[in-house]
């Protein structure tokens, strides 16, 4: 078995590869010699990273690589890293150098004092949007308040996790992958490495606001069922708010002898009530949809190419 295994999702990432690899091989080899392997997963790029990791791989006996026939998405990518992967420890980093490779020796260094998990956690956040910054915060923070696992906050993919975690997160089949979260609930010992995440290289980030949006609503929908509950609660406020709606009606009427007339308050109150409706429709759909996608049972990933 090797020491360590390094996992790279790689999308549109050609111009940032050889010095990727040249970081991941030095610090490789600082840690364990030749003991190591670096797996990188090519996720429907259409630049080419694909030539590039074929380069790599016929020049580095180290160097493996899956590439999938079309994107199937971050998450998906490190899945199949962690599929293949022979490490007693795995790292995954992403593909962009955003997260800077010398970090990974702090990090085999915690798991070496006997930690199963070791994230790291970012201290800064250079190069991103005021926006991106913002929404990250409050989405970390509002999973956190609405499940009962300890996701760490401010964290990302980015940390090494023994292979006892890899052999846990195998026999977790849904499609919808928030790995960040599964890697929290299989419950091992963890603590943090603080580092400062570094600007792009080159390119442009693959996490489009609507990926962004889907990773937030399949990290919810995953670790919570708190947005059922949150539906449950209108409920019973509409509902309520109708009853008292209706007994001043009658009360106006029969007692006042006023009758509430006009279409505006009637109008309101349809909106009000079919807005209300459709948002707890919406979010009972996204957990059916959850469901219906796992009974399908296809397969996360079809690999057009490897060398593994």
């Amino acid at each position: 078995m090797l020491q360590l295994s390094i996992i790279s999702p790689i999308f549109n990432e050609s111009a940032v590869i050889a010095e990727l690899n040249r970081q991941l091989e030095a610090v490789a080899q600082q840690l364990v010699g030749d003991n190591y392997e670096i797996i990188y997963v090519n996720d429907g790029s259409k630049d080419d990273s694909l030539a590039k990791l074929r380069l790599l791989a016929e020049a580095h006996k180290n160097v493996k690589y899956i590439s999938f026939t079309r994107n199937f998405g971050h998450q998906i990518a490190v899945t199949a890293g962690l599929d293949i992967t022979q490490g007693k420890a795995v790292v995954i980093i992403d593909g962009d150098l955003q997260d800077p490779p010398p970090v990974i020796a702090e990090l085999y260094q915690k798991y070496q004092e006997g930690f199963k998990i070791v994230y790291a956690q970012r201290r800064s956040r250079a190069g991103e949007t005021w926006f991106k910054k913002v929404t990250a915060k409050m989405f970390y923070r509002t999973l956190a308040n609405i499940t009962a696992i300890d996701i760490p906050l401010d964290t990302g993919d980015f940390r090494l996790i023994d292979a006892a975690v890899v052999a846990q997160l195998r026999k977790m089949p849904e499609s919808s992958k928030f790995l960040r979260g599964q890697i929290a609930w299989t419950g091992f010992s963890q603590c943090p490495v603080e580092y400062d995440r570094h600007e792009r290289v080159s390119g442009t980030t693959g996490y489009t606001l609507s990926k962004m949006l889907r990773f937030a609503i399949d990290g919810i929908t995953s670790f919570s069922d708190y947005p059922l509950k949150l539906a449950t609660y209108l409920g019973f406020f509409v509902s309520g708010f109708s009853f008292f709606v209706i007994l001043y009606a009658l009360f106006s009427n029969f007692v006042l002898h006023n009758v509430v007339a006009g279409w505006t308050s009637l109008l309101i109150s349809t909106m009000f009530i079919g807005g209300i409706q459709l948002l707890t429709i919406g979010l009972i759909g996204e957990y059916i949809s959850r469901i219906s996608t796992d009974v399908k049972r296809r397969p996360l990933y079809v690999v057009a190419e490897t060398n593994v």
